[in-house]
């Protein structure tokens, strides 16, 4: 028995999300299809996180207990050959059989990307969220800096979850500009439900008056969601680095 390690990368449109539902297609329904096309067995595959409806992957990893002996390289081949156009196996290696895909992660990034002009662009409706309203990166940028540190993100995880342990460790938050994409970068040791998109939503708020600047530090020692801002759109949503 081989526990692998796959890496893989995934266009999330037209998924809802990374974990099996009953009638509903999922990116962990498809993999458990294309390995048991591959492999003739249909084992559990681990995800390294959870994702939303409509959430994307740069960087996703997962780990399968296999029997087969088909080569690594000769098995990212094969996957690809019958996976769906919207996800692809990046790399594929063998670890330590205990290695577990979520438990082991160290720490997982995340990017939002901002479509900030008032045209929409056709091409980027679904990877990204539109705000028409001019955006000061800088002046977000240091907003986003309230968030770095340990602390209770209960404000910034949406309501009825049922995780007890709230506090997270944040590494670095930034907000930069690629010319009409504004985009906001996040590093944490984990993440709550929603707590990016939240964490978007309210620098969103922020901009537009609707909250105070220079408040973010207040909301968190708050723990009340009601202070923070608005969910933003899963579009714009996507994991891009994991750290083992």
């Amino acid at each position: 028995m081989r526990n692998l390690l796959l890496t893989i990368s995934f266009d999330g449109s037209r998924y809802h999300g990374w974990q099996v539902q009953e009638n509903a297609i999922t990116v962990q329904q498809t993999m458990q299809d294309a390995i048991e096309r591959i492999t003739g067995s249909r084992g559990n595959i681990v995800g390294c996180s959870r994702t939303d409806a409509g959430v994307h992957a740069n960087m996703y990893c997962c780990n399968i207990r296999t029997e087969s002996e088909i080569e690594c390289s000769k098995f990212v081949t094969a996957l690809n050959a019958v996976l769906p156009e919207d996800i692809s196996v990046m790399k594929c290696r063998e670890v330590d059989f205990e290695f577990h895909a979520r438990y082991d992660c160290k720490s997982k990034e995340y990017i939002y990307k901002i479509w900030n002009s008032p045209v929409k662009n056709p091409f980027l409706h679904k990877y990204s969220y539109q705000h028409k309203y001019p955006l000061d990166e800088e002046f977000l940028n240091r907003q986003a800096k309230q968030f770095i540190g340990t602390c209770d993100f209960s404000a910034f995880c949406a309501s009825g979850s049922s995780v007890e342990d709230t506090v997270r460790t944040v590494t670095n938050a930034e907000v930069y500009r690629e010319g009409d994409m504004v985009i906001f970068k996040v590093e944490a040791n984990g993440f709550l439900y929603n707590m990016v998109r939240i964490m978007v939503g309210t620098l969103l708020d922020i901009s537009a008056g609707k909250i105070k600047p220079d408040t973010i530090d207040e909301i968190l020692l708050s723990k009340d969601r009601n202070r923070a801002g608005i969910t933003a759109k899963p579009e714009g949503l996507y994991l891009n680095r994991i750290v083992y």
